[in-house]
């Protein structure tokens, strides 16, 4: 069972403030420091060159990403770390269209983080226009599947408001449909009970400075279906990702399994942050996790209603159908904010 007790106490946070942005950035732990300070003075310092193998930083992206893995309920050896999160969209936006055959359909929603969708727009534009993006409402997303649809690419939970998408329906409803799915679980990943294994969707991106605590700017993450990652061409072919890459071989031939999906040089120090949250993240329970942010969300919810009539709840009032953030709506909010 996990003490959350114990966890908060492991993150550092300015005496007497109440902390509700960290759904944009994430508290620091208190064992970044130290995790920084033994990467500075035990291995860079004293191993040079040799802490890409004595200290493992070259195989970080598969490492931490196999601690992501059951935070998001995939499976092992599933998940890549590094890149940035855009990045991250292009790259497995651009390798799943190659699998669509004459389909020419990008399906997204008016929800969407803007990032992704210009990802999607530069995509579009590098393929000669050959592709067409349509974006809908999000509750109209069901009935706009159909077989025509290339790829679906979402994001899980809205960042303004918090609404979530049904993964386990619409994934379905795709799959059926012969469409692949992108889903995007930056404002998901760390905060949700996810099963990623269970709802059998095709690739999955996020970020690790917001729930995951790792700080700002850090990697993102990648997931690949391991029943297709062996037949993913990737369109943005790094060195790492290479079968050989300390061969130097002119041409790319893709690396096994979700190391196909590596791009550049490990980003070793923003790692070691990333590192010192998943330590914590290793005695979380998600499911717990999950109630108890329920719990305190009601919680808020309910005072605010009682406390502060002004204030107008846009987030879904269902709990189901609303990840970890609570918003709301407040004619003179920018200068409250600033207040």
């Amino acid at each position: 069972m996990t003490n959350f007790e114990e966890t908060k106490k492991q993150f550092i946070l300015p005496k007497g403030l109440i902390y509700l942005d960290g759904n944009s950035l994430g508290p620091m732990p208190k064992n970044v420091p130290s995790e920084i300070n033994t990467l500075l003075h035990e291995e860079w310092s004293n191993l040079l060159i040799n802490g890409w193998n004595d200290a493992e930083w070259m195989f970080q992206p598969e490492n931490l990403g196999n601690k992501i893995s059951r935070i998001i309920g995939a499976e092992d050896n599933s998940v890549v770390v590094g890149e940035t999160l855009s990045v991250r969209v292009f790259q497995a936006l651009s390798s799943a269209i190659k699998d669509v055959g004459k389909r020419k359909i990008i399906l997204t929603d008016s929800g969407n983080f803007p990032s992704d969708l210009y990802m999607a727009q530069g995509l579009v534009h590098l393929l000669n226009d050959q592709l067409e993006i349509r974006i809908c409402a999000p509750e109209e997303i069901l009935d706009s599947l159909s077989a025509e649809i290339a790829v679906l690419m979402l994001t899980d939970v809205d960042y303004r408001t918090g609404r979530r998408h049904d993964i386990s329906v619409i994934s379905k409803i795709a799959k059926d449909n012969g469409i692949v799915t992108i889903w995007d679980l930056a404002h998901s990943a760390g905060a949700l009970n996810l099963n990623l294994k269970e709802w059998n969707i095709d690739y999955a991106v996020g970020c690790t400075y917001k729930y995951l605590n790792a700080g700002p700017g850090s990697p993102a993450f990648i997931y690949v279906n391991p029943k297709k990652i062996n037949e993913v061409k990737p369109f943005l072919m790094g060195w790492l990702g290479h079968k050989t890459p300390f061969e130097f071989l002119h041409k790319y031939a893709p690396g096994k399994g979700i190391n196909r999906m590596k791009i550049g040089t490990p980003p070793v120090l923003a790692n070691a942050a990333l590192a010192a949250s998943l330590k914590i993240w290793d005695t979380v329970d998600m499911s717990e996790l999950r109630s108890k942010s329920v719990d305190l969300s009601e919680r808020l919810i309910s005072g605010l209603k009682k406390n502060c009539p002004n204030l107008k709840l846009a987030s879904p009032i269902n709990a189901e159908d609303r990840g970890s953030q609570v918003s709301f709506y407040f004619e003179h909010g920018y200068p409250a904010m600033q207040a």
